[in-house]
């Protein structure tokens, strides 16, 4: 009688772990890390400190007004990475990060970015996560993915992507922007 339910009780917790973040601290700088593995999809973000992010902008000769704007912002560097063997899509414009009084706001996209970079005269055009891509199997691409929230924040992150031609929709339950300076490790 039980047999046929020893596979079930196997595959639960597999089931169950499927779209979970996984997250880890970096034992060298003390940052937090979240990796989701999804149906097709991997994805991880990594915090990034406000005083790394403004050295990386002014490093690049932008303008102070660029990177006192950066500096409103919680940033993680991003990966995503196609694990299937079929075309996979995302779009960070379909992304929402959900504040702890419940709501929704929409994810700044790249495109939105260098529109008001191109109005302080700059044309740096790295670092933001692309607003939209098409992997073949085993691409993958990286950027910042900002969240305007004070250091510390915590919020829900909202995401989708297209597999094989089905939209999905995955969450990250609070994710954690980097404190104001290096924790210690």
């Amino acid at each position: 009688m039980i047999k046929p339910f020893l596979g079930l009780i196997v595959l639960i917790p597999a089931l169950g772990f499927a779209g979970q973040a996984k997250e880890s601290r970096d034992p060298n700088t003390g940052l937090l890390s979240w990796k989701i593995e999804e149906p097709g999809l991997g994805i991880q973000f990594i915090q990034m400190l406000p005083d790394y992010v403004s050295a990386l902008y002014s490093s690049r000769g932008l303008p102070p007004e660029l990177i006192k704007g950066m500096a409103k912002y919680c940033v993680f560097g991003t990966i995503v990475t196609n694990e299937s063997d079929r075309q996979l899509s995302y779009r960070v414009a379909d992304w929402r990060y959900v504040t702890p009084d419940g709501t929704s706001h929409k994810v700044k996209t790249k495109t939105e970015w260098l529109k008001e970079w191109q109005s302080m005269g700059v044309n740096y055009r790295w670092s933001i996560l692309p607003d939209d891509q098409t992997f073949e199997a085993g691409d993958w691409s990286q950027g910042f993915t900002t969240i305007p929230l004070l250091p510390e924040s915590t919020f829900d992150l909202i995401y989708s992507w297209t597999l094989n031609g089905k939209k999905n929709h995955g969450e990250i339950k609070n994710l954690r922007c980097a404190p104001a300076k290096p924790p210690i490790p």
